[in-house]
């Protein structure tokens, strides 16, 4: 009878593991992983001297073309041989000189020489594998690369050190704890004590009150890690460049007295709160026979679409006009709005129906706009995040809730022990997927793949 076949043996990946461009950054990191990454750092290196081979030693040398032994770069090695490492595989990473040609060279011959061109979070992906990390501390590991603001970073860093593996893990242990006296009396409740269906219902039920928690708190996650899309729209020369550069602390845009000064989308990046913003200045909306101009409206109008929220600002000085309602009709239904007062160092009179009322030219009500825009798109709690699921695990965390509610359903009709169990173990399964527990080799590529190259 024949044995069970032997997994196979992975190959070796490599990977320019450092943002590369022309004049940009004195160090490159090509890395490889795999059972050959030694030997091929062997082949391609060159130490002078005495230096000692060795596993978390740095040697001093130039990777070198085998063929013609033609130097390639001056270079660092790193060895990490298994399983101390990322990976948990050997790995080698040679710190080459930064730019574009040295690089693209040391990673030829590295493929040359028998490695293989990793995918997109492939290293990352091999870390989980082979054990050294869960799900979600690999997630985390990519939120890190992306965070936009020192707050996502904080966020991120949490999942690494496994606040919300731990969190999860805890969770779902106590739904397989109830599960065990469930099934145990489906199968043998004749020999055990009674259950006391009340309790176990009660135990259920505290562990949705708590996914649905992490649930409503990944919105707040969300917006840390993707920011928000905010349009200034206005009529011309109510001041909407003004304000980007007040919000923005920076000449972003040209200020002038003459309307239809914009004429394009100006956008710009900032952080307020935590929260990573991008601002677009559009061109004031108005009836014009200015080509270009017409084509910066008609932008505005694409960005007032896709906003997630809308500065409608307006002159207080002149007060609500029938113009400023039509821009307000135009908002799209489900936008974050609020109606921003300008000039209020000139207004004279009734600041309605201003939501909140500032000078963009002396910078007066700056710190209330700001809490009021977050306070508007649901982001002032921000701050108090512990930890925060991301898109892929807050559906699974509100299907493992849908489950268990449908569990309690069951306990609520004095159904059989064995109907409580069906959603009860859907419910761990969903959140086994989250930590990795129980998750398909499909998932994980669609995981990994949204990782960038070399990590």
């Amino acid at each position: 009878m024949g044995g069970m076949a032997e997994p196979p043996i992975p190959d070796t990946i490599a990977a320019v593991a450092t943002a590369v461009a022309p004049g940009q950054g004195s160090v490159a990191i090509v890395r490889l992983s795999g059972p050959q990454a030694e030997a091929i750092g062997l082949q391609l290196f060159e130490a002078p001297g005495s230096q000692v081979w060795d596993s978390h030693r740095v040697l001093y040398g130039h990777v070198v073309d085998p063929a013609n032994g033609e130097r390639v770069d001056e270079a660092l090695l790193l060895l990490m041989r298994a399983p101390r490492s990322f990976t948990r595989e050997t790995v080698v990473e040679l710190h080459c000189h930064g730019g574009v040609v040295a690089v693209r060279r040391v990673m030829e011959l590295v493929l040359a020489a028998g490695a293989r061109r990793a995918l997109s979070g492939e290293f990352s992906q091999r870390a989980f594998l082979n054990g050294r990390l869960d799900l979600t501390r690999a997630e985390a590991i990519s939120e890190m690369i992306t965070a936009r603001s020192r707050r996502s970073a904080q966020l991120a860093m949490a999942g690494i050190d496994g606040g919300l593996q731990r969190r999860i893990t805890a969770l779902r242990e106590q739904l397989l704890d109830q599960l065990a006296e469930l099934e145990a009396r489906v199968d043998f409740e004749e020999d055990l004590p009674p259950l006391d269906g009340d309790a176990v219902a009660a135990a259920i039920q505290q562990v949705r009150i708590e996914l649905e928690q992490l649930v409503a708190e990944a919105y707040q996650g969300e917006l840390l890690r993707d920011g928000l899309r905010v349009a200034i729209v206005g009529r011309p020369n109510v001041g909407k460049s003004s304000l980007l550069n007040l919000l923005s602390q920076r000449e972003r845009a040209i200020v002038t007295d003459l309307p239809g000064t914009t004429r394009d989308l100006l956008e710009s990046e900032l952080v307020l709160d935590g929260v990573p913003l991008t601002l677009l200045d559009t061109a004031g909306i108005r009836p014009t026979s200015d080509v270009v101009e017409r084509l910066g409206i008609e932008r505005s109008r694409e960005a007032l679409a896709a906003a997630d929220a809308v500065l409608l600002l307006f002159d207080l000085s002149s007060g609500w006009t029938a113009d400023d309602q039509q821009l307000r009709d135009l908002v799209p239904e489900g936008a974050a709005l609020l109606v921003v007062g300008n000039k209020a160092d000139l207004a004279a009179g009734d600041q309605a129906p201003a939501d909140v009322a500032i000078s963009a030219l002396t910078g007066a009500g700056r710190d209330g706009l700001v809490a009021r825009l977050l306070e508007r798109c649901g982001a002032s709690d921000v701050q108090g995040l512990q930890v925060a699921l991301n898109a892929r695990q807050r559906d699974l965390a509100a299907t493992a809730a849908e489950s268990l509610g449908r569990s309690l359903e069951a306990a609520a009709a004095q159904l059989p022990w064995d109907f409580w169990t069906i959603d009860l173990r859907a419910a761990v399964r969903s959140l086994g997927e989250i930590i990795g527990e129980e998750v398909s080799e499909a998932v994980l590529d669609r995981v990994f793949a949204r990782f960038c190259i070399g990590k």
